[in-house]
């Protein structure tokens, strides 16, 4: 297994993950398009594990100028237990830190108990000072 730098050319199994993974929700936002744009947005801040030439891991990064973001990490089921999700996630932390930025968020559907286990158990603090808002200003339910 080896980490390296995500590509637009790595979307299709990165997709494919992302519906295998329970708590993970794929979106119109996360056309290939879309991933297309935010790669090229935030480029060297996305990791994707590989074995024997096949995704089974991958972590989005970007920042907005000031903080870092998560986004999408996410491995499959029959790697998990092997420190993979930490290495990935080490790895979009230590672009960040490099790029100037020390704080990062991410964000967890309240049902997904597992990802909370998984950030918790990597000593991210959970945030009970704040909400987050969202619109929508498409037709889109799903953007």
């Amino acid at each position: 297994m080896h980490l390296r730098e995500m590509t637009i050319e790595d979307y299709d199994q990165v997709l494919e993950l992302m519906k295998r993974a329970p708590g993970v929700c794929v979106r119109t936002a996360d056309s290939r398009e879309a991933t297309r744009r935010f790669l090229e947005h935030n480029p060297g801040f996305s990791f994707v594990a590989e074995n024997e030439g096949k995704v089974i891991g991958c972590a989005m990064a970007g920042h907005d100028g000031r903080r870092g973001y998560l986004q999408h990490v996410v491995v499959a089921q029959e790697y998990q237990g092997r420190a993979l999700g930490r290495k990935l996630v080490e790895a979009c932390l230590a672009k960040l830190d490099a790029e100037g930025f020390h704080k990062t968020h991410l964000d967890v559907m309240t049902y997904n108990t597992k990802a909370m286990a998984f950030w918790e158990h990597l000593g991210w603090q959970r945030r009970d000072d704040l909400v987050r808002y969202s619109i929508i200003t498409s037709d889109d339910e799903n953007a």
